[in-house]
């Protein structure tokens, strides 16, 4: 469902003329861990230890300047994420963000309930 958001998300971006974002497995990997500890409950559902997740990666993609990450709760399928963050300014400006590489995590809690992190960097070249 991964590589669906991602279709979503560059099909709306190539949409605003802007360039598509290339899927990034370090990136992938944080965007999971995080999206399980949500979905596990270990930490809130949210952007809590944004900042530690950025200074790792920060490390691991060279260089790197700038980041966002999208979260959420509920959205059964990969296009009604998309559309519920394309309907949230925030999260939509994310997406159209001036970033080149991503990673997505996506979760099922034990009660069944999808979580999802997408987690955009501009990486220099």
């Amino acid at each position: 469902m991964a590589v669906q958001v991602l279709s979503y998300v560059n099909e709306h971006r190539a949409g605003m003329g802007l360039k598509p974002l290339k899927m990034n497995e370090v990136i992938s990997a944080a965007a999971r861990n995080h999206t399980r500890d949500m979905a596990a409950h270990k930490i809130p559902f949210g952007h809590k230890g944004f900042d530690e997740r950025t200074e790792q990666l920060s490390k691991q993609i060279k260089p790197s300047f700038s980041f966002a990450e999208n979260v959420a709760e509920g959205p059964d399928n990969a296009k009604a994420v998309v559309d519920f963050w394309l309907n949230s300014p925030g999260h939509k400006k994310n997406i159209e963000g001036d970033y080149n590489l991503t990673g997505i995590g996506i979760v099922k809690a034990k009660d069944g309930t999808l979580y999802y992190t997408q987690i955009f960097i501009k990486k220099g070249e």
